[in-house]
């Protein structure tokens, strides 16, 4: 649980996948709830955060404008 979330935006990285996305997100539950895997009768509010915030992460990285990014 110590791993450190990677930066997914350019110039860091410029393959973002859902899986990164994913990734991120339940790094970023596991740290905030102090569970590494929920207990049962948490499961689903636990999924239901990873999903939301993948799904914000999603959208932040879609809109983001980053200067001196090189275009595609």
């Amino acid at each position: 649980m110590c791993r450190s979330i990677k930066t997914l935006r350019p110039p860091f990285t410029d393959d973002v996948t859902e899986e990164d996305m994913r990734a991120a997100a339940l790094q970023y539950v596991r740290k905030i709830s102090g569970f590494r895997a929920p207990a049962a009768h948490n499961a689903e509010a636990f999924e239901q955060a990873v999903n939301e915030i993948a799904e914000s992460t999603a959208r932040l990285l879609g809109t983001l404008q980053v200067r001196g990014a090189r275009s595609a």
